[in-house]
């Protein structure tokens, strides 16, 4: 009971769907929850928070760091300086002692520890790229921790006054950057592209204070607020002196970068052990797309997975690589797979033209409107899944609904037409009928054994009248992540 009641209270945070009267208001806090419960909210609350596309800065930065209690962590003052003096050696930041950053660095230990490898995991993609240009507009190379309080290095994250991207610029900046919005694409969500533009924004912020602190502070806060701050402080130009002038969050987010800078540079001594990443920038390669393509039809036809493409992909909105005259567009793919890609690069466009076909015409027969069911999303759902147990396809799914992301809510309503249930009554029997023959004359089909680089219409081609959708009824395969080489398939003779 006390579990399904943490996880109730754990989806009102998250989703706001819940209503505040389900929760019994006669029943305090220390009735529900032990400090188990409360630590184990706590800690999932902030995990949502990461993973949720509003991301914001003020997620990362630690509410009143400098006040929290952190006795406990094993760091002495001397040593620390002692760090601090070795890094404040290699940068122009100016990485001076001071207690309120002690706390920070302490409350980050502490509060943010178990969070790190799987920032170090992304670094491990990202910080390249970003060094690069850093280098290449004399930036300093550790302004690369500035994308981590901005965005947690998420380039699809976005704050609830619309900063995005991994940079978090606002439109009209991102725009003063030459960093285009569309219906399709936004590009402050390209790694590449919105990185240039920080770099150039970084660069002009610099000529006008001539000190990277305060750079760091009026990229956060508006270089408005800055020189106002320096004004009130009486001139000051040093950063700890101007603190007290400056907004809220800003007066957190300096000592955020440093803590942050301080953690990677000295992760060993801490036993932060980086996640394994997924992939790193120099596995990649990018391939221009002739015809407009989904994500969806890449992964269909050559195997590599969705979320893959959408990781390396983050400036299609709506998972759509589209093509227009003038424009070039591209993917991005593991190099691995690039000449999988061009090897199938026709039958993509097929599929594409073929989905597109289908949906400038009615609905298929077999989607009578009376047969639409809305389904509930249950915990643990996701369109892959909800897609094969309806024998439907993800794309489907979002057009039905008209999704523009494949986020799901809990609790959320989906319109689904289910093949199953859905076949035309005038050819049912007959399918049904021949199935049920098949099924009961094991000679009448052919057992076919997957091989490396087949697809189901690779397949469908090797057999007289064989479709791709009678391979998917025969063997309940609705997700071509089931097409797995070694896989076994039944293929009935006409």
């Amino acid at each position: 009971m006390k579990k399904q009641i943490i996880f109730l209270l754990f989806s009102a945070n998250i989703f706001a769907q819940a209503p505040i009267d389900s929760i019994p208001k006669k029943i305090t806090q220390e009735d529900l929850f032990s400090d188990y419960d409360i630590v184990l909210i706590d800690s999932l609350l902030m995990e949502s928070k990461y993973k949720s596309p509003l991301y914001e800065t003020t997620t990362y930065i630690l509410k009143d760091a400098e006040n929290k209690e952190v006795a406990s962590v094993e760091l002495s003052t001397e040593i620390l300086k002692e760090r601090l003096q070795k890094i404040d050696a290699k940068t122009p930041f100016h990485l001076a002692y001071n207690p309120a950053l002690e706390k920070v660095i302490k409350s980050y230990l502490k509060y943010r520890k178990k969070y790190y490898p799987a920032l170090m995991a992304k670094a491990e993609y990202y910080f390249p790229m970003f060094e690069k240009y850093l280098d290449q507009y004399d930036i300093p190379l550790e302004m690369k921790y500035l994308a981590i309080v901005e965005s947690a290095l998420d380039p699809t994250a976005k704050s609830r006054v619309g900063a995005t991207g991994l940079w978090q610029f606002m439109y009209t900046t991102g725009i003063q950057y030459k960093l285009k919005v569309s219906s399709y694409v936004d590009e402050r969500q390209d790694p590449l592209k919105s990185t240039i533009a920080a770099c150039q924004y970084l660069s002009d912020l610099f000529t006008v204070f001539g000190d990277w602190d305060l750079v760091l502070a009026a990229y956060n806060s508006g270089p408005g607020n800055v020189a106002k701050a320096i004004k009130r402080s009486g001139g000051y130009r040093n950063y700890w002196n101007i603190r007290p002038f400056l907004p809220t969050e800003t007066a957190g987010y300096v000592p955020a970068f440093y803590a942050t800078m301080y953690l990677f540079e000295y992760q060993k001594e801490h036993e932060l052990i980086a996640d394994a990443p997924q992939i790193r920038h120099f596995e990649t390669d990018t391939i221009h797309v002739k015809k407009t393509i989904t994500f969806d039809q890449v992964s269909e036809t050559t195997g590599i997975s969705s979320e893959l493409i959408q990781l390396l992909n983050p400036s299609y909105k709506l998972d759509v690589i589209p093509f227009i005259e003038g424009k070039n567009y591209s993917i991005t793919l593991p190099r691995k797979n690039t000449f999988q890609f061009l090897d199938k690069e026709q039958e993509i466009y097929a599929l594409a033209e073929a989905d597109a076909s289908k949906r400038e015409k009615p609905l298929p027969k077999y989607f009578e409107m009376d047969k639409r069911i809305r389904y509930k999303v249950k915990s643990g759902d996701f369109l892959g899944k909800i897609a094969n147990k309806f024998g439907v396809r993800v794309s489907d799914l979002k057009r039905w609904n008209r999704l523009k992301t494949s986020r799901l809510k809990i609790g959320q309503r989906l319109s689904v037409y289910p093949k199953k249930l859905a076949i035309a009554k005038s050819s049912a029997k007959k399918t049904s009928t021949k199935v049920a023959s098949n099924n009961n004359k094991k000679a009448n089909f052919e057992t076919y054994t997957v091989k490396k680089g087949d697809s189901l219409w690779i397949i469908s081609r090797k057999y007289k009248n064989v479709s791709i959708d009678q391979i998917k009824k025969w063997n309940n395969i609705w997700s071509v992540k089931s097409l797995k080489p070694g896989t076994k398939l039944k293929i009935y003779k006409s």
